[in-house]
């Protein structure tokens, strides 16, 4: 229950202190929904660099290594089962991501997918 409450904690922390899209080129370009071949596309509340000081955080506790800092990585992220449907739209960034095995927790190796294509 403790972890639990601590991963709470570091999220909200994430999602108050970390701007969300806009600005700071290197984005990568936005890839269309039908080039994502490793699963659903994400819907994630915030992408940041692994080395940013809030990734870096979750990372820790959660026991994950990542070795490049430069790799986007997507922070409490939901899949969206079909796109063009009603109710599967996404506020936040949608993306595809490499690693989405922690429970949308953070999702590793994103890039972000337009959603108009």
């Amino acid at each position: 229950m403790q972890f639990k409450a601590l991963i709470a904690l570091a999220l909200s922390a994430v999602a108050i202190a970390v701007p969300t899209g806009g600005g700071g080129g290197g984005s990568p370009t936005p890839i269309p929904p039908s080039q994502c071949n490793t699963g659903p596309i994400q819907c994630c509340n915030s992408v940041q660099a692994a080395g940013a000081p809030a990734v870096t955080a979750l990372f820790a506790l959660l026991g994950i290594a990542v070795q490049d800092v430069n790799v986007p990585v997507g922070v409490t992220c939901s899949p969206i089962s079909v796109i063009g449907l009603p109710g599967n739209s996404c506020s936040a960034q949608a993306v595809c991501c490499e690693n989405n095995s922690f429970n949308g927790v953070v999702a590793i190796g994103c890039t972000p997918v337009n959603l108009n294509l």
